[in-house]
This record gives structure tokens, C-alpha cells and sequence, in this order.
């Protein structure tokens, strides 16, 4: 069983406070704090981390999941935005909109579509993030000619 790790320290009242993230590895460490959640601040927050983790698990789920079809994708590109709002409970995560853009030689939009729907529906992050009302995908299929643009 892999583990991964991150850390947070916080310091302080919840508004005025501040903290750090570190991830496990040591590539990231940064600055949060409440404007840089629930505002828009300087520093980074846990939302931001989750859109990463959730763009870089859909890219790698789709290329398995092509790769088992014999479809290579000579590139995928995916953005996640995480919508923060508010629910009963408090602060919630509302909404995921996942946009992926990949070029797929030989790859039929349609085919295209439902891979990146099983992408959307088994990626882990997706699945640990069930408790989302809403994950979106907006999934484009390009040519070579369309990605050199």
C-alpha cells in the first residue's frame, strides 16, 4: 500500500492567523491563510490543491484508460476549478468543473466522450470526492493541426 503525506501548520486566530503547507515529497511548500481561501490573497489554500490533485489524477486515468484501447494520446491537458461556497454544514465544495483538452490520433469525438467520462467517473480523486454534488467534464478532442495553435 503506497502512503502519501502533507503537512499543515497553522498559527493563530482563524482570520487573522496564517499558516504553511508542505507537501511530503518537499516540492511544495506554501503560505494559506484565511484571504487566501475564503478571498482572494496571496498564498495558496486547500482548494487549489485539490483542483491539482483532481487535473493531474483525471489526465492520468484518461491515458490508462485510452492506453488500454490502443490510443495513445500524444498529449492531455486538464484544468479543474473548485467552487467553494456554502451549504447547512458551512464552507463546502459546491462544484468541480474538470475542462480537458487532449490530442488522440485516430480517436473517434464520440469514443473520445465516453473514455473521458469512465475517466471522469473512476480516477480516484473523483471518487474520493463523491461527496461533491456536482463534477462537471468538459472534454475536447483536438487534431495535430488544432494543438499547434
Amino acid at each position: 500500500m503506497t502512503i502519501r503525506e502533507a503537512e499543515a501548520q497553522w498559527q493563530g486566530s482563524l482570520k487573522e492567523g496564517s499558516g504553511r503547507l508542505r507537501l511530503g515529497s518537499g516540492v511544495f511548500e506554501g503560505a494559506y491563510s484565511f484571504p487566501s481561501r475564503f478571498e482572494n490573497g496571496p498564498g495558496t489554500n486547500p482548494e487549489e490543491l485539490i483542483a491539482a490533485a483532481h487535473a493531474g489524477c483525471f489526465s492520468m486515468a484518461l491515458s490508462a484508460i485510452l492506453g488500454s484501447g490502443g490510443h495513445v494520446p500524444v498529449r492531455i491537458h486538464t484544468v479543474a476549478k473548485v467552487h467553494l461556497g456554502s451549504s447547512t454544514a458551512g464552507p463546502t465544495l459546491t462544484r468541480i468543473d474538470l475542462e480537458t483538452e487532449a490530442e488522440v490520433p485516430g480517436l473517434a469525438p464520440e469514443e473520445f466522450q465516453r473514455l473521458a467520462q469512465s475517466a471522469k467517473a473512476t480516477c480516484l480523486v473523483s471518487r474520493a470526492l463523491a461527496g461533491v454534488a456536482d463534477i462537471r467534464l468538459k472534454a475536447d478532442l483536438v487534431t495535430a493541426a488544432a494543438a499547434e495553435k
